[in-house]
């Protein structure tokens, strides 16, 4: 894809640990970066991360920072990939939430595939709000307030959600949108 720099200036913090999908995590990365953005890597240390690709452990990704690290006011969007054991893993970090509602509070697009909006519900984001998930998790997102849908991509606000790596070209674009409108709007 060639690079159009629509998103030039704007940096997009990805939030994942390992067990994260691996496309889920390595397209939005090329697609923010085609786009001009740049993309950092948070985890919970700053060991590289392995991702799960289908049935099986995928490849590793390098983190360039710890989630403690994280400087929210640094960032113009979050992504956060999913795979079953990657958010399940950041769920129970307090930091991570935290840099989650400090996106979502600023007003700023946070965008969750797949299991990843496990983290929006814990952060207490889901209520109110129109969602999508992937297909297991759509119970617990119903019952933590959203009205969940069965749709590609998902905006509510500054809330993107996707269902999967299917979904991926839409979720991309829709996260480059909503960073590109609120780029304009500053």
């Amino acid at each position: 894809m060639t690079k159009d720099n629509i998103l030039a200036g704007c940096r997009i913090l990805i939030m994942a640990t390992d067990g994260f999908e691996q496309s889920e995590l390595e397209v939005p990365f090329q697609r923010l970066e085609d786009a001009g953005a740049e993309v950092e890597i948070a985890s919970i240390d700053d060991d590289d991360i392995t991702g799960w690709d289908e049935d099986d452990w995928g490849d590793e990704v390098e983190v360039d920072l710890k989630i403690a690290d994280v400087d929210t006011d640094r960032y113009d969007a979050l992504v956060l990939p999913g795979g079953q054991i990657n958010p399940d893993l950041l769920r129970v970090e307090d930091k991570a939430i935290s840099i989650i509602r400090a996106f979502s509070g600023a007003g700023k697009p946070v965008a969750a595939i797949c299991h990843a909006p496990w983290l929006l519900v814990e952060a207490g984001l889901a209520s109110g709000k129109r969602m999508t998930s992937y297909k297991s998790i759509r119970t617990d997102v119903a019952n933590a307030g959203a009205q969940v849908v069965d749709e590609s991509v998902v905006v509510d606000g500054n809330i993107i959600t996707s269902r999967c790596p299917d979904d991926l070209p839409d979720f991309c674009n829709a996260i480059v949108a909503a960073v590109a409108d609120r780029k304009a709007r500053a």
